[in-house]
């Protein structure tokens, strides 16, 4: 594992207690960076590294009572990876459930908004801070049956850019990152038959691995990434080069 300097830093990860979000919050507390997550799931993630935040990150107030706390304990808040997401029902929009669409949506963009807004005031203070949005190739080529998971994701990008561009002066940069089809459990809420399409369509012929994931999101979050910002990196496999 190569090594990146996160020493003094500190780092929220939303949906940080499995997958891609507790890979992504391993490898930052292995770059010396101090963890806290939030998540619902607290039970699948207690360790000792790193501070647990039960919240529903598309709840306001316990999105505040979260930063607070946060703050309270570690003392700043440098970093922030929005990962947490669900991938809703698989199934062809006319039949979708609205209360199913509308929490599927709330999860994957409004969080977004909400955790970066809580954060931001602070970054901007210290004229330091970095915001990584993790998106989803589907934002960028749309999944069929996945319509209320695609359309957030790909709302997740355009989001980074506007914010990017927004704090550019501030000394916070804003990237969002597009991974492929990744082996965690959110493939257990697919069904087969999408995730044998998804698989058909990468290039290198195989499922990507949350440490990828992580590695990507490790080097957005230092002070290495200087000049980028506004910027969609994608982790594919090769099925999008853009």
């Amino acid at each position: 594992m190569n090594q990146i300097d996160l020493n003094g830093r500190t780092a929220v990860v939303t949906g940080g207690a499995g997958g891609i979000g507790r890979a992504i919050a391993e490898r930052l507390s292995a770059s010396g960076c101090r963890v806290a997550i939030w998540d619902l799931n607290v039970e699948t993630g207690v360790r000792e590294d790193v501070l647990f935040q039960q919240v529903d990150v598309i709840d306001e107030a316990g999105v505040a009572r979260a930063a607070a706390a946060t703050l309270a304990t570690l003392g700043t808040i440098d970093i922030l990876v929005n990962n947490a997401g669900i991938t809703g029902p698989t199934q062809p929009l006319e039949t979708y459930d609205y209360a199913a669409w509308k929490r599927t949506v709330e999860v994957n963009l409004c969080s977004v908004f909400l955790c970066s807004r809580a954060v931001i005031p602070g970054m901007t203070a210290r004229g330091h801070g970095r915001i990584v949005n993790i998106a989803s190739v589907a934002g960028k080529e749309g999944n069929p049956a996945m319509s209320a998971y695609s359309a957030p994701k790909a709302g997740v990008i355009p989001l980074a850019k506007g914010l990017a561009r927004e704090l550019a002066e501030t000394g916070i940069l804003v990237n969002c990152v597009t991974p492929g089809l990744i082996g965690t459990e959110l493939l257990k809420q697919m069904s087969p038959e999408a995730v044998a399409m998804s698989r058909s369509k990468i290039p290198v012929n195989r499922i990507g691995e949350p440490r990828e994931v992580a590695a990507l999101v490790a080097w957005l979050c230092s002070d290495e990434c200087s000049f980028s910002t506004g910027a969609a990196f994608d982790i594919s496999g090769g099925r999008s080069t853009y």
